[in-house]
Parts: structure tokens; sequence; C-alpha cells
């Protein structure tokens, strides 16, 4: 069965994940974290892509994005993958692939999972026992939005707005909202999402999406009656 194309629509939040070659490390030293950064930020301006949250693992990295065409987030992808493979090469003295594939990616339904989203990235280094708080993670944007360390690349959505009138007010909105964490369900429909490249929404989300885009947006649903054919 012929892949699908990737679901990208602009304006809508995009959750990315680009992960290593059969899992392996993607950075090696602290260089390799700022390179991406800083490729990302690059291109992320250059192809028009307002970055919302992201955090970097050793073997894989989330980003959650919006575009602004339908161009600008393969294009910032693909820009900042070779340029990083051909860095990260260099470095190592190796040759051939670093990733696993093309990236996976989908459109969550902003009201419901943008904020659940972010904190889902933010908890990463968490949920892996790298830290006991998001906040003592050096390569996510969790220092940026509880307004520990001002992050250049951040284009904070509207909905984080909207969680205070002031910026302390919002940082400590979102900070507990990070303490609070995510249920499982959620957790795993924002990973399952992402890696299957269905749609994240209710109903009215997903029809309002289908109308916007040629591309399928959300599986078939097995089992669906079969309407009677008419004599």
């Amino acid at each position: 069965m012929a892949r699908l194309p990737r679901l990208t629509v602009p304006g809508y939040p995009h959750h990315i994940i680009q992960r290593g070659n059969n899992r392996q490390a993607i950075f090696a030293a602290t260089a390799d974290y700022q390179m991406l950064l800083g490729l990302l930020d690059e291109n992320a301006r250059k192809f028009g892509v307002a970055l919302h949250a992201y955090v970097l693992m050793s073997n894989h990295f989330h980003l959650l994005a919006t575009p602004s065409t339908l161009e600008a987030l393969p294009q910032m992808m693909q820009a900042v993958g070779r340029r990083y493979v051909r860095y990260f090469n260099d470095r190592q003295a190796r040759s051939g692939t670093l990733w696993e594939g093309r990236y996976r990616s989908t459109l969550i339904d902003t009201e419901r999972y943008l904020l659940a989203c972010m904190a889902y990235i933010d908890l990463n280094p968490v949920r892996a026992g790298l830290v006991g708080d998001p906040k003592d993670y050096p390569w996510s944007s969790h220092g940026h939005h509880v307004g520990l360390r001002p992050d250049r690349l951040i284009t904070p959505h509207p909905l984080y707005w909207a969680l205070g009138n002031t910026p302390f007010a919002r940082e400590a909105a979102y900070a507990e909202l990070t303490r609070a964490g995510i249920s499982p369900e959620q957790q795993d429909a924002l990973t399952r999402s992402a890696l299957s490249g269905w749609a994240l929404g209710d109903e009215k989300f997903v029809a309002d999406l289908q109308r916007r885009t040629e591309r399928r947006v959300q599986k078939n649903q097995a089992g669906r009656p079969v309407a009677p054919v008419k004599n």
C-alpha cells in the first residue's frame, strides 16, 4: 500500500517527532545540542514556522510548531535534518544515515490538546528518569515557559498567553500545569497520533480539518456499516 503523504495544514499546531536510526544517540556533546537548536532557530525563521515547545533527548526530539504555509514545516525539517547530519557525521568521523527515516508528525486539536502536548514534551526528561523536575533539564522549552531563562526559539501560542494577564501569572500557571502532569490516556494519544500521522481531536475538529485538505486525516473505523444497495 502506498504511504500517505504527511498531514500538514497551515495555521494548525503540529506535534513532530524525529528519532535516531535504530534508537541511536543523535547527540554526543553539549555543542551538538546547541547546533541543533541553532539550526531550528535559523530555519524556523527562514521558512515561517512558529515553534511553541521542544525537547531534545539523547536519541530523538519533539517539537510543537505551527507552520505559516503548506511547505514551511517540511522545508524547515529537511533543511535542519540535512545540515545536522553533515555536521554530526563530520564531528564523529562517521558516514551514513542518522535519522530513523522521515520525521513523524500530525495535527492536534488546539483547544483540547495544545497545552497537554506542551506538558507532554516538557515532561519527557522526567519520564526518562533524567531529572526529577522538568526545570532542571537544559534542552527543553520548559525553562522559558516558567520564566527561568529566555529562549528566542520560542513563539508562545495564544493559549499559553491566555494562562494569565502577566508574565508571572502565565509562568506560575504553566508550572502548575506541568506539575499536575497529563493522564496516561493523553500521553498515549499524543504519542500514537504523531507516530501514525492521524489527526488528534474530536469529531468537529476532524471534520473541519478534513475540509481543508485532500489528504485523509483520520483512519477509517473498522467495521463501519455499509449502506444498503438500493435496487
